[in-house]
Order: structure tokens, then C-alpha cells, then sequence
């Protein structure tokens, strides 16, 4: 079988009446685009009218238009129209005249072509990109035999005339050149818009016939540089596949394309295809070293464990974790075989990932790393030290401990110009801050990241850090801004998700899990369990653990006690069981205030210190100030408020400074309640200036509930106003108050929980 590089230089066929001349090792081939590309070089060459600016516009598009796929007379027009007006007229004639006239013009217009080894200073000049071109057009022409060259004229009509059915010819351009461009590097992005977002359509694929050796290469090398880093600018999945297709029926031995149809297929999960063209490209790399040994350093040993270690990498990405294992087990075995240290590493990397998803611990992590730096890999030693990063995170290490092994990395980092590493650690210093309760300490290191220049070069108007580390980044920050009430900042921020990281990319399941959380809060705050029951299975397809827990919250809002507890129960073993801290936690607040709901204050408490226990354990401050909360307000409802509201100083610090809005105003409500039962008992004077400090408490947290729209709190902080007034004698406040209750109260009518029962 042929080697991969032979198998680019397609032999000579005729396909849909384009042409293809591959004699004596030419490379390309003559079709009815290129040689309305040679019409526009030939123009630029001898024209004497084009102006400095045109001429410069045009120059940026020679490559992108020798080197991208053959597009049709449409577009191509439309390219050349942006760059210079009358340029693209005087090539749509020619090319009209060309196709209505006889055999004879095209002749004629390959024997007046500037040859480039006369010209010396002009374009076309032979060491020069277009003289190339040229003469390798003119050796395919001269090739072909009179059969081949009458089936060229005929596919160069089919070509004009397919244009001349969808539009209208170009009209001329007016005199008036007033509205020309000026910014050259606006009208080569524009360009490599335009040819980006091109998705042809089927027939427009099947006609065009297979690209040439350099075109193939541009656009795959093109493909796979914008899905690494910027998918929403690369051709949708539907489209790209369509390309892909149309060069493997005609060069199915092409390994680079079926690798890209591997990339493109794990854009749509697509497992059926992704793991056809894995396989395909690596037989591809195989096949031809038959004659090396299977335990050699290069060829087929070297293929055959590297597509072993992908394959298992695939599995694991798709959760067949059986499968995973067996296929590493086989790439570990070939890379003892070949004494592959490189690829064991590689394999122990994928070992340890495989044993997380499983569920079970592993110690290979410490070994992994300390192999990486033995045999010098700073990639997979700094990938090591952020796993052992997240390990102890979520072990319950302290903050101070992993943001020092963090700053160890970033050293690492910087010194090798790790520039996706360098991300990864920002995002994951986002993730940990935020998990420990420091909203602003998180809030930092994302917009650190976001207003970070990438060390990567940038390629064809890219946008960098478009990774998964930016995408939770920006995921965190709009959670952040929500949680301070400014929906329309967090609204803002998913949107610009939305376009960078599109609905079919991979990274979209961020965005969407945020997005329909932050939904899901809102309609809890303003009271719309209907709209929030809605949001449910949305996140539960996302997120199984966050849709049950967010399920028994809608259940224990419509008072539903008997089914949200069973849900409640449920999510608590199996929270248990995969070691989920803060999912634990939660539900064991969510335990406690369905027990309020049943008067049962006492039976809450064990729930409570138990969560208070495990927030500090795992120095999660968020929670443990929630569970503080907690507890103040059952011992409040146990007739002990005078130590309810000692305690409640210990939390209401880290609330105010890091908490979200509805938690400050919780805070602020549970602080007014102790200090007007606390004082119930004490003389006039004192009991006044106390209601007096309760009442602006209120007022705080009522500021705090308007901010998330939390209507219902509001309602109940008027009504708490309304009796403070009633009882200080201040008629006009208790009326205001009263009137406001009374405006909420009709709006949203009461549930059935009484406001002494609810935090």
C-alpha cells in the first residue's frame, strides 16, 4: 500500500467534469476555480490602474485564495469585490467572454500568461508564491490530453453558468470610490471570516472534486488549529464533516483527514465515528512501517501503543471505563515492550485519571509526578501536581498548603511557556477560593485570567484562552454576579458563553448547568416554583446530584415534606458514598429545615453540628457560616435566643464580606428576630432602642432581599417592621409598612409557611 505521502499525490482522474493532471509527480491540477485565480493574477500583474491601498488588500488574499478550497464564482467575486471594485468586474468579464466563446480562448489564454521565467519584476516571478502557481498550472495544462482539455472548457461553463443561475453578474462599479476601506487588517479578517464560515452544500461538495495536496493541508492544518482554539470560528460539525467525506472518497488513505474526522466527531459526542476514524487514521500511520518491528522506538511500535493510549483516552471520556482500562492495559504492555518511558507516563497519567472516575482513591498520582520530573516532562509533572491540587482541595487540605504547590507550578509554568497550563491553574485557584467561601478572593482570579495575553501566537484572528479553564472562569463569575443580584452582568456574561462556546463544542455542558441554575434561584427567590419545578430536569440532565437536590428543594417549597424528604434521603447515601462534601452538607441543612417544618427543632440539631463539623473539617467557611445559621435559628425557636445570637457573631463576618445577597439578608432577618425576643423582657427605655436597632436591621435585610428579588422575604420583613412601629406608637411608619405588607401579601398569596418557621 502506498505510503501517507504518496497517497496525497492523486492519480489522474476525471470526476464531475473537473479535471485532475498528476503526471510526473505534478502536484496539482487544473479546474475551472484556479483558473479564474490565474485571471485575477494576470490582471494584478499587468494592470496599471489599481491603486496602492487595492493592490495591498489584494496581496493579503493571494494565499488564502492559492491555498483554500475551490470556491464557487459567487464567492469568489464577492472576495476580490471588498479588496478592489473594478478588479473583480474586469475578472468576471473575462471569464464571461471565456466561457461564451470557444475551446480556442481558453488556448489563448494559457499561451499569453507571463511566464515567470522572463518576468523579474513583477509578481509572477519564478521563486515568487504566484510564479509557482503558475507554472505549475501551466505544466497540468500542457499535460492534458484534447479530451481533457475539451471536458475542462465544459466544467469552466458549467462553472460560469452555475453562477450566473444564483445571482445576478457583478454590476459595474460606480465612478464614486469614496466609500473604499482603509483598514487592511479588518478586510483580511473579514476575508477569513467569509472563508470560515463558508458550509457548503451537498452538491457543491460532491461537484467540486478532491483538493489538491497543498489545499488539503492548509485546510486541515486550519481546522485543527481553530478547534483548539477557537471552535466557534472553525466550520460546524455538519459542514466540516461534509468536507472531510468529500476527500476521503477520493484518498481514503489520507490519515490526517480521518484524525480531524475523529476531532470533529467528539465535538457531537459521537461515539460511533469518533471511535471508526480513530482507528481508521492510526491503521493508516501503520500500515505502511510493516516491514519495522513491532517493539521498535518509530513506525509501527510507536503507532500501535500511542493508539492503544488514545482509544483508552476515548473510552474515558465517554464513561466506558471497562474498555478504557482494557486498552491502557495495552498500550502499558507495548511500552514495556519498547522501553517507552514517554508513553508510560502517559499511560500512568490515564491510570490514575481512570481510577477517579471510578470512584475509588489512588496513590499513583505522588509516583506520576516524581516519574515526570525524572525523565524531564514539566506537562505532565504540572498536570500531576494540579490533580494532587484538587485531591487535597477536596480532601479538606488548607488554603494556604495548595495555593503554595500552585505557585510552584505557575514557576513551572512560565519557565516552559505553558501557556494552556497557565489557565488551567488560574481557573482552578478560581474553583478552590470560590469552594472555601471566598467570593472575592475568587472573583480576583478570574478576572486575572480574563484580562491575561496568551503566549500562544495569534493565527487568523483567533481568540486565545477560549479553553475549559476560561469557560469555568467566566462560568464562576457569572454565578458570582447573580449571587449579588446583578442578573443583567450575569445575563451579559453567559451570552458572550453562548457565542464563544456554542451549544455542539464541548465545553457548552458549563455554561448551560450555570445558566439553568441561575434560572432555577431566581424562581425560587420571586416565588415561582412552577418555572423552577420546570428548570429541574434541565439540570438533572446535566448534573444528576444537582437536579435531585435541586427537585427536593422545589418539593419542600410547595410543602410536598413526605417526598422531598425520601429525595433528601436518598441523595444523602449516595452523597456519602462518592465522598461528596458540600453536597452532603447541603443536604443535611435541607434535613434540618424540613424537621423545622414539623416543629421538630430538636431533631435538627444532630444534623446541624454534623454539618458544622464537616465545614470545618474541609474548611469550607461558605457552609460552615450557613450551618451557624442554622443553628442560631433552631436554638432561637427553642427559646434560647440570648445564645442564638452569640453565636450568630461568629458568622455574620464572613457573611457580610463573602456571602451572597440572600444569605446577608437571612443574616441580617435571624439577628432582628433574636434581638426583639431577647428583648422582650426589658424596660421600656432599653426595649425601645433595641426595636429601634432591629428595625434597621430590617431594614438592611429587606435592601438585601429587593436586590434578588426575593419578594416573599420582602413581605415578611414588612410585616416585622409593621409590628416594631405598632409597638413604638409610630403610626405613619406601621401604616407605610402595613400597606406595603398588604401590596406584597396580594401579589403572592401565602404558602402555608408561617414566618416564625422559616429562616
Amino acid at each position: 500500500m502506498a505510503s501517507v505521502h504518496e497517497s496525497l499525490y492523486f492519480n489522474p482522474m476525471m470526476t464531475n467534469g473537473v479535471v485532475h493532471a498528476n503526471v510526473f509527480g505534478v502536484k496539482d491540477w487544473v479546474t475551472p476555480y484556479k483558473i479564474t485565480v490565474l485571471m485575477l493574477l494576470d490582471e494584478m500583474t499587468v494592470s496599471t490602474s489599481i491603486t496602492l491601498l487595492d493592490r495591498r488588500r489584494l496581496n493579503k488574499l493571494i494565499l488564502p485564495l492559492l491555498q483554500s478550497p475551490d470556491m464557487t464564482l459567487s464567492q469568489l467575486i464577492k472576495t476580490v469585490e471588498d479588496s478592489c471594485p473594478q478588479l473583480a468586474y474586469t475578472v468576471h468579464l473575462r471569464l464571461q467572454l471565456m466561457a461564451d466563446g470557444e475551446l480556442k480562448d481558453m488556448e489563448h489564454f494559457f499561451d499569453m500568461l507571463p511566464s515567470p521565467f522572463n518576468e523579474t519584476e513583477s509578481e509572477a516571478h519564478k521563486t515568487s508564491v504566484v510564479g509557482l502557481f503558475m507554472r505549475h498550472m501551466v505544466l497540468a495544462y500542457n499535460k492534458l490530453s484534447f479530451s481533457q482539455v475539451y471536458k475542462l472548457y465544459t466544467a469552466l461553463q458549467q462553472y460560469y453558468q452555475s453562477c450566473e443561475r444564483k445571482d445576478s453578474p457583478a454590476a459595474e462599479p460606480a465612478e464614486d470610490t469614496g466609500m473604499e476601506l482603509t483598514n487592511t487588517e479588518e478586510l483580511g479578517a473579514k476575508m477569513e471570516k467569509e472563508e470560515l464560515d463558508f458550509a457548503p452544500s451537498d452538491d457543491e461538495v460532491s461537484a467540486r472534486g478532491p483538493l489538491s495536496q497543498k489545499q488539503a493541508e492548509y485546510f486541515l492544518a486550519q481546522q485543527a488549529y481553530l478547534l483548539k482554539n477557537d471552535e466557534n470560528k472553525a466550520l460546524d460539525p455538519a459542514a466540516l464533516q461534509k468536507e472531510l467525506n468529500n476527500m476521503l472518497k477520493f484518498n481514503p488513505d489520507f490519515a490526517e483527514a480521518h484524525y480531524l474526522s475523529y476531532l470533529n466527531s467528539m465535538r457531537v459526542q459521537d461515539i460511533f465515528n469518533s471511535t471508526d476514524s480513530l482507528l481508521h487514521y492510526f491503521d493508516r500511520l501503520i500500515l505502511p512501517g510493516g516491514d519495522s518491528k513491532s517493539n521498535g522506538d518509530e513506525g509501527c511500535g510507536r503507532s500501535l501503543r500511542y493508539a492503544a493510549l488514545n482509544l483508552a483516552a476515548l473510552h474515558c471520556r465517554f464513561g466506558h471505563y471497562q474498555q478504557a482500562e482494557l486498552a491502557l492495559q495495552e498500550a502499558i504492555r507495548i511500552a514495556q515492550e519498547s522501553n517507552d518511558h514517554v508513553c508510560l507516563q502517559h499511560c500512568l497519567s490515564w491510570l490514575y485519571l481512570l481510577e477517579q472516575m471510578k470512584g475509588s482513591d489512588s496513590t499513583l498520582t505522588e509516583h506520576a509526578v516524581k516519574m515526570a520530573v525524572h525523565f524531564c516532562l514539566p506537562y505532565l509533572a504540572s498536570l500531576g501536581i494540579q490533580s494532587l491540587v484538587q485531591q487535597g482541595a477536596v480532601g479538606g487540605k488548607t488554603a494556604n498548603k495548595l495555593m503554595d504547590a500552585l505557585k510552584d507550578t505557575d514557576l513551572l509554568h512560565w519557565k516552559h511557556s505553558l501557556s494552556e497550563l497557565i489557565d488551567i491553574s488560574i481557573a482552578q485557584k478560581t474553583a478552590i477560593w470560590r469552594m472555601y467561601g471566598k467570593s472575592m478572593m475568587a472573583l480576583q482570579q478570574a478576572q486575572v485570567l480574563l484580562n491575561m495575553n496568551s503566549l500562544e501566537p495569534v493565527n487568523l484572528g483567533v481568540q486565545q484562552n477560549n479553553s475549559e479553564a476560561f469557560a469555568v472562569a467566566l462560568c464562576h463569575l457569572s454565578e458570582l454576579h447573580a449571587e449579588q443580584g446583578l442578573f443583567a452582568a450575569a445575563s451579559e456574561i453567559l451570552k458572550h458563553l453562548r457565542e464563544r462556546f456554542p451549544p455542539h463544542s464541548q465545553h457548552a455542558k458549563l455554561w448551560m448547568l450555570c445558566d439553568q441554575k441561575i434560572q432555577f434561584d431566581r424562581a425560587m427567590n420571586d416565588g415561582k416554583y412552577h418555572l423552577a419545578d420546570s428548570l429541574v430536569m434541565g439540570i438533572a440532565a446535566l448534573s444528576k446530584t444537582e437536579g435531585l437536590y435541586r427537585k427536593a428543594l422545589v418539593l419542600k417549597a410547595q410543602n410536598q415534606t413526605t417526598e422531598a424528604y425520601k429525595v433528601l434521603q436518598r441523595l444523602l447515601l449516595y452523597c456519602e458514598k462518592i465522598k461528596g462534601t458540600e453536597m452532603t452538607i447541603r443536604v443535611m441543612l435541607s434535613l434540618a429545615e424540613l424537621h423545622w417544618s414539623s416543629c421538630c427543632h430538636a431533631i435538627a440539631l444532630p444534623l446541624l453540628l454534623r454539618s458544622l463539623a464537616l465545614s470545618r473539617e474541609y474548611h469550607l467557611q461558605h457552609l460552615a457560616s450557613e450551618s451557624i445559621l442554622h443553628l442560631a435559628f433552631s436554638q432561637l425557636m427553642l427559646g434560647i435566643p440570648e445564645q442564638a445570637l452569640n453565636i450568630l457573631h461568629m458568622a455574620i463576618e464572613p457573611i457580610l464580606a463573602h456571602g451572597a445577597l440572600l444569605d446577608k439578608g437571612r443574616a441580617m432577618l435571624l439577628v432582628a428576630k433574636c434581638q426583639i425576643v431577647t428583648v422582650s423582657s426589658e424596660p421600656s427605655k432599653q426595649k425601645a432602642q433595641a426595636l429601634e436597632v432591629a428595625i434597621q436591621n430590617l431594614e438592611e435585610a429587606g435592601t438585601y432581599f429587593a436586590k434578588v428579588d426575593c419578594k416573599e422575604r420582602v413581605r415578611d420583613v414588612y410585616y416585622l417592621q409593621a409590628r416594631l412601629y405598632h409597638s413604638l406608637g409610630k403610626t405613619a411608619q406601621r401604616n407605610k409598612c402595613a400597606m406595603l405588607f398588604r401590596q406584597h401579601n396580594q401579589e403572592l398569596p401565602s404558602q402555608g409557611v408561617p414566618l416564625i418557621t422559616r429562616l
